[in-house]
């Protein structure tokens, strides 16, 4: 069985299908479950791809700063949901703009 690779821009575009349509479903779960056929994916495969891109996004220093902040805000070792770490990121978002 030969392994599927994606590449970048799908997977990034598949994060954000993901993002955008989060709102409409009742978790990010049954979000990734609707989307995932459609970009041609496992459900898991494509919950992995949110999982990094929240890690990699509530480390990057232009949105958390101050390192005290980023520090208090790392989730990665905490058993925060995808759901949680999503609006903490809208979160500090906003607060930078």
């Amino acid at each position: 069985m030969k392994r599927q690779t994606y590449t970048p821009e799908i997977k990034e575009r598949a994060v954000r299908m993901l993002i955008e349509a989060a709102g409409d479903y009742p978790s990010t779960w049954a979000a990734i479950q609707a989307i995932a056929p459609k970009i041609g994916c496992t459900p898991e495969t494509l919950r992995s791809w949110h999982k990094k891109h929240i890690d990699q996004t509530m480390n990057r220093p232009e949105i958390v700063g101050d390192s005290t902040l980023q520090e208090n805000t790392t989730m990665k070792t905490r058993n925060y949901t995808p759901e949680m770490k999503e609006r903490a990121v809208r979160m500090l978002v906003e607060a930078k703009d």
